[in-house]
């Protein structure tokens, strides 16, 4: 069995959770656990009372693949327990992993020094503070360091059915692929800032600012 732990906080982002948990929770031979500062409900960045962890971050000692989401609770936990606890987790798995603004938390504990990584675009360039270097790239792997970046919210699910094949192998990857019927078809073409028009580059920016107070 391979073992999986996603840590949440505060104001994590739902999706940058889901969209790793997914594939990999219906992968035969892969078992996923919530965790937290303690046990119980956390509330994502909605206000909605998304997942319980089932356990706290001081009961894991060691697991095979560590996911960590991002979200705007992101500010407030790189002064908590988190990052200190990421890297002596890192110790022990065979991939260090992270969604959005998770890689942030990676960089906090000192993980992405003379790394290339990824993050949401509004976010990767807080990287540099951490000596790494970003990347608009989807999902960024450094296969020597055991560390895998995913950029925003969405492309978790990119990186989940990477995490399925590199577990497993293609075919159960593309399997889980169909049996989530994932075949992206968006109805705007305005998913990267590259992409979009000032108009709404400026009001996705103004909702991720207010985002980012807690309320």
């Amino acid at each position: 069995m391979t073992h999986v732990v996603i840590p949440l906080y505060e104001r994590f982002t739902a999706l940058d959770v889901i969209g790793v948990y997914q594939p990999l929770a219906l992968t035969p031979g892969i078992d996923v656990v919530l965790v937290a500062e303690r046990p119980g409900p956390v509330r994502d960045d909605c206000g909605m009372v998304s997942f319980v962890a089932e356990s706290a971050l001081e009961g894991v000692e060691a697991t095979d693949v560590l996911v960590v989401p991002g979200g705007p609770g992101t500010i407030q936990a790189l002064t908590g327990p988190l990052p200190a606890w990421i890297r002596r987790i890192h110790d022990t798995t065979t991939w260090t992993t992270s969604v959005c603004s998770g890689s942030i938390l990676l960089g906090a504990a000192g993980l992405l020094r003379g790394r290339r990584g990824t993050s949401h675009y509004r976010a990767a360039p807080e990287l540099i503070r951490f000596g790494a270097e970003p990347t608009d790239q989807r999902v960024v792997e450094e296969p020597d360091a055991r560390i895998i970046t995913a950029a925003g919210v969405s492309s978790g699910i990119d990186m989940g059915l990477r995490l399925v094949e590199l577990l497993t192998d293609r075919t159960t990857a593309e399997a889980v692929q169909l049996w989530m019927e994932y075949d992206p078809q968006p109805p705007f073409d305005s998913g990267h800032p590259s992409r979009a028009t000032p108009e709404v580059i400026a009001r996705a920016a103004a909702y991720e600012s207010a985002a980012r107070v807690p309320q």
